[in-house]
């Protein structure tokens, strides 16, 4: 399964883990991130890179940095990113979730995974114009380690 993890999920495990849910989805991220990959492979575009540079946690931002050098970054080509970007932005998506899906459709994903409420709820209301699903990483990581 090709995945994109955004960055909100890539971040989760150095949140506050003292809330339940917060501490669900870190480990679902972890456990997300060891799993084999034959089950799992992860999309890297340019858009986790741009948004984890903008981390003012560097210590958080180089971890990241980290997984995301353990994957081959997807050469997209610029003008397929940005008008798709435009679309999903003329709907209601915001400018970096707009740049996240785009990269992730144009990389061939099959699973966007986020911890973003605002954006599960308008992926789900967008269903149909979305070319993968999206989801969170609770419900992805119980469907992948079965």
């Amino acid at each position: 399964m090709r995945m994109y993890l955004d960055i909100c999920c890539l971040k989760r495990p150095f949140d506050d883990l003292s809330q339940t849910r917060l501490r669900l989805e870190a480990e679902a991220v972890l456990a997300l991130l060891q799993a084999p990959s034959e089950r799992v492979q992860f999309v890297h575009a340019a858009a986790q890179d741009l948004e984890n540079s903008q981390n003012p946690v560097r210590t958080r931002a180089e971890r990241v940095r980290r997984w995301l050098d353990l994957w081959t970054l997807s050469q997209l080509p610029e003008p397929e990113v940005l008008a798709r970007t435009k679309e999903l932005m003329s709907v209601g998506f915001k400018n970096f979730d707009a740049f996240h899906l785009s990269s992730a459709e144009l990389s061939g994903t099959e699973v966007f995974v986020t911890c973003d409420d605002q954006l599960l709820a308008k992926a789900k209301s967008q269903v149909g114009l979305l070319r993968m699903r999206v989801t969170n990483p609770v419900d992805i990581v119980l469907e992948v380690l079965r």
